[in-house]
């Protein structure tokens, strides 16, 4: 398991390739990637790139807009035939999205929509070797948001996911897993070959009625048993990426070098509290 920097705690505030720059500046060891602006350098200035910082890729977001229309979900799938090649010649063969857990289309119906879309989705990759991952969204006021409550939970998103193909799995954020009520065990159970990404952050001890996504803390400032979800992940032979996405505590007003280093350093004393070494 290594460290990534992820985008949300810099706020935006770099473009490709200054963000992966940064990432191996501040001392990353794996970078997510811009996938717009890398696909633009193409595959050789990407590779070289990544090969120059000492980075690895830690994951690219699935180009496909699979929420609207059917119009707009073709769109996107084409574009995901060129995507997936890139993403595997480049050395990054992981594809994520994440799923809100209401809306206001009946789950039932709903769950026949996204089955359809992601298995789409999860044949497109399977022909460049690329996993998917789906991620669950744990926080009640989310669940509570629209009008149905869909797939929040890891059991049944993980279900879901291998209805939708062999290469499909989860994006474990230890944020929402903690939201959903997730387990060491659930972790385990669910093994190496339908963990995907893996998110890295923290929570305050608030009750669910008043948690709102963006207060996430910096792994180790909060009460997740962090040192359980990372002797799970090194149980079942996670090998990729801990992606530190950390929403909120002032991370994106600040000079994106002290953010990134808040990341890497509470990421590693994390690491450190639970016995095991970045790899």
């Amino acid at each position: 398991m290594y460290l990534a920097l992820n985008a949300v705690p810099i706020g935006g505030h770099l473009a490709w390739p200054d963000f992966a720059r940064l990432a191996s500046r501040t001392g990353f060891k794996g970078v997510d990637v811009m996938l717009d602006a890398a696909m633009a350098d193409g595959v050789d200035r990407t590779r070289r790139l990544l090969g120059d910082f000492h980075l690895r890729p830690a994951f690219v977001n699935l180009p496909v807009e699979y929420r609207k229309d059917e119009t707009t979900f073709r769109a996107g799938l084409s574009k995901l035939e060129d995507a997936a090649p890139f993403a595997a010649a480049i050395g990054c063969p992981r594809v994520m999205t994440f799923v809100m857990p209401s809306s206001d289309t009946p789950k039932d119906e709903l769950r026949r929509t996204y089955k359809q879309r992601f298995t789409e989705c999860a044949n497109v990759l399977a022909r460049s070797h690329c996993r998917f991952g789906l991620e669950f969204i744990g926080p009640l006021h989310l669940r509570r948001q629209l009008k149905y409550e869909f797939i929040w939970k890891m059991n049944e998103m993980l279900e879901f996911a291998k209805e939708c193909g062999s290469n499909v799995g989860l994006t474990l954020d230890a944020w929402h897993w903690y939201h959903a009520g997730g387990t060491p065990a659930d972790i385990v159970a669910a093994g190496k070959d339908r963990i995907v990404v893996v998110h890295f952050d923290d929570s305050p001890k608030l009750p669910p009625e008043e948690i709102r996504d963006n207060q996430r803390l910096l792994p180790g400032g909060g009460v997740i048993d962090l040192t359980s979800f990372l002797r799970a992940l090194q149980k079942i032979g996670y090998e990729d990426s801990l992606s530190v996405e950390v929403f909120g505590r002032g991370l994106k007003e600040m000079p994106p070098e002290e953010s990134a280093k808040l990341c890497l350093d509470y990421g590693r004393a994390a690491l450190a509290q639970a016995g095991i070494a970045e790899s």
